[in-house]
This record gives C-alpha cells, sequence and structure tokens, in this order.
C-alpha cells in the first residue's frame, strides 16, 4: 500500500471549533475589513510577540516589499541577493528600482558586505538584504554599509518569524522588515504579511499608503494602494499565533532528529547555526549535496520524489538566472551563490510531522546517499 506523500512544509492548522467563534464574531459585526477589532489586535499582538516598536499588516508579502521601498521613498538601484524567492527582486522592479546583484557568504547564505562595497555606484540607492531560512544576515555588517554611503536598508524577513538574536529581535534591524504570512511559512494567515519598523512616522505613511492614501473620509494625501488585511485573516492570526510557540518548538524537536541523523554523513553538508542567535524559528531544513554523496543532487531530488518525499530546491535556480534578471548588474558573476544553489535541497519540515514520517525521511536519504 503507497503511503501518502510528504512535503516540504505543511500549513499549520488550530482546530475548526476554535476558529468557528472568531468567524461568528465577524459576521455578527459585519465588519470584514477596513482596519477592523481583529486586525487591531493582530497588530498590537504581534508587536508585543515579536518584540518590535511598529507592525503595519498587509495583504502579503510582496505588496509588504513594494509598500516600504515606496514608503522609503526608494528609486534607483537597490542591491539585492541573488538567492531568494523571486518576489524580493520581482518587488522591485514593480517599484520601478533597479535590482543589483551582489554574492553571498558561504555560511549564512545571505548578502556579503564585502560583495555589497563592491556594487556599490553613485545610482545605488538602498540595500534589500534577505534573512535566508531564518539566518540572520550580517546586520551590523551590512548597517555600517549602508551607513557609510547614505543607503536605506530594508530587510526581507519573509523566512525570519520570530527570530531573535543575543541583543532582541532580529526584526528590529534597518529601516524596515518585511514579513510574509502565506500559509507555507512559520507562523500564517493563509495570505498575509506585515512591515515592522521603528519609527512612528513611517508606520504613519505605511497605514496611509495600505488604504489609497486616504486620510479621512475626502482627502487622499499620497499616491496609495489597496494592500489591506482583512478581518478573516487578522482573526486567523490571533488564534494560530497562540500556539505559535508549540508550533516552533515542534519544528526544532524534527530538525534535532534530522541533525542527529545526517551529522557526519558523506558529501552531505549541514548548516552550522550562527553565533549570535538566541532563537530559531526552524522555518526549513536545507542541505547541501556535495562530492562524496553517492548521487548529485538532482539525482537525489528525484530519487526522494519517487519515494513521494516530496523535496524542494529552495532556491534554484538563482534569481539572476531568469530571462528578466540574466542582464542586470551583477548577475554575470555570483560563485558562491550559484554552487549553493546547484546543491541544495529542502527537506520536509513541520510540526505535524510524525515520529515516522521523520523516520521516512532520514531512512530515504541516508540509503541514497551513503556510497
Amino acid at each position: 500500500m503507497s503511503r501518502p506523500p510528504l512535503y516540504v512544509t505543511q500549513p499549520a492548522l488550530p482546530a475548526f471549533e476554535d476558529f468557528e467563534p472568531l468567524l461568528r464574531d465577524i459576521w455578527a459585526s459585519r465588519r470584514l475589513t477596513n482596519g477592523g477589532p481583529y486586525h487591531d489586535r493582530l497588530e498590537a499582538a504581534l508587536a508585543s510577540y515579536l518584540a518590535v516598536p511598529q507592525v503595519s499588516l498587509l495583504g502579503n508579502g510582496t505588496l509588504a516589499l513594494m509598500l516600504a521601498l515606496k514608503a522609503l521613498d526608494v528609486e534607483g538601484e537597490v542591491i539585492t541577493t541573488p538567492y531568494s524567492f523571486v518576489a524580493t527582486t520581482h518587488a522591485l522592479m514593480w517599484s520601478g528600482c533597479t535590482p543589483v546583484f551582489a554574492d553571498i557568504d558561504p555560511d549564512s547564505l545571505n548578502l556579503d558586505p564585502a560583495a555589497v562595497e563592491a556594487a556599490i555606484t553613485p545610482r545605488t540607492r538602498a540595500i534589500l538584504a534577505v534573512h535566508v531560512y531564518g539566518r540572520p544576515c550580517d546586520t551590523a555588517g551590512l548597517q555600517a554599509v549602508a551607513d557609510h554611503h547614505g543607503l536605506r536598508l530594508i530587510y526581507d524577513a519573509a523566512h525570519a518569524f520570530g527570530v531573535h538574536l543575543d541583543q532582541g529581535s532580529l526584526l528590529a534591524q534597518g529601516d524596515a522588515a518585511i514579513l510574509s504570512f502565506h500559509a507555507t511559512k512559520v507562523f500564517h494567515t493563509f495570505e498575509g504579511g506585515a512591515i515592522v519598523c521603528r519609527d512612528e512616522a513611517l508606520k504613519a505613511r505605511i497605514d496611509l499608503l495600505r488604504n489609497f492614501g486616504f486620510k479621512g473620509e475626502t482627502r487622499v494625501l499620497a499616491t496609495g494602494i489597496n494592500a489591506k488585511m482583512n478581518e478573516l485573516q487578522a482573526a486567523f492570526g490571533c488564534l494560530t499565533l497562540s500556539g505559535i510557540d508549540a508550533e516552533i518548538d515542534a519544528r526544532a524537536r524534527v530538525a534535532a532528529r534530522y541533525d542527529a541523523a545526517f551529522a557526519g554523513l558523506p558529501g552531505l553538508r549541514l548548516l552550522a547555526p550562527l553565533p549570535g542567535v538566541a532563537r530559531h524559528n526552524h522555518g526549513y531544513y536545507p542541505i547541501f549535496v556535495e562530492p562524496g554523496c553517492a548521487l548529485n543532487r538532482d539525482a537525489l531530488y528525484e530519487q526522494l520524489r519517487a519515494q513521494d518525499i516530496i523535496v524542494r530546491r529552495y532556491f534554484y535556480p538563482l534569481i539572476s538566472d531568469f530571462d528578466m534578471y540574466r542582464d542586470a548588474p551583477g548577475a554575470d558573476h555570483l560563485p558562491v551563490a550559484r554552487r549553493m544553489a546547484d546543491s541544495v535541497l529542502c527537506l520536509p519540515l513541520y510540526a505535524a510531522l510524525g515520529d515516522d514520517e521523520v523516520s521516512r525521511v532520514i531512512d530515504a536519504v541516508t540509503a541514497a546517499a551513503r556510497p
């Protein structure tokens, strides 16, 4: 008898009976959007949980990126990473910016500050960095570059919900940090996103822009867009936030089993913890298939999928390999990012993954990778 497929992730869902009273409350109020009580409750709850000054909820993470660029008046060249989901760079293009690719650090897998420094031109206006897999960028190094050249520093923190450094929340770094609450994320609201910032005036501008630029009923003060989060999503978020610590702890247990099973397996590189991280969120479990493994990355990918273990090559190909970005500045020399993209596989990781299912993944990877 065939076993059910194991996907790289599975959305965390609370019991439906716990969500039903919130739905009934929304139905009774007939308040569905435009900053209702659940929206306001979730903004406040997230600011408290994430230990950040300001949170603005939005319809999705891509809109959040676009609004952050708009709110910070970013135009011209923006240095960014090729090793991310393509929405990071799409947001720049939709905002009229020119993406400039810089290479990544082989340990963090994030933008290398030295590569960023080398990519700066008189047209550079900002840095858009990504905390890939929730692993922190070199925030001090990037901030030093940004300060020296007078650049905005924005973080795509779509993977970094709840990640804390020894000195506090990772999301408090830079001019703004962007969150995605897509169903594949550790914390989700079906679809959704947010901008985190430290400045009350910047939050006020973001909140203005997300609702067409309206100030009151009859005044429009800016060229805004409809980027609001609705009440159903916000209510769901209020509910799921109450279980987020259990979700992260369960993911950590799965990751620990993988760590123990794969340590020392020839040809498989695991990511070492980065210094200064007080808490990870275990959103992804990447492995890197290197010489010494019995199979190359793509052969291992196919073999695991043939066993209904639906691994993913996050992130392959590089963003700079897509047709619309191949001629972007910096796209032709990204040796570290290319090596990582050509060797990465992300394994199934989510809280509901049972012990037998974890063993199934471990056994399949071990059997395939051993010479």
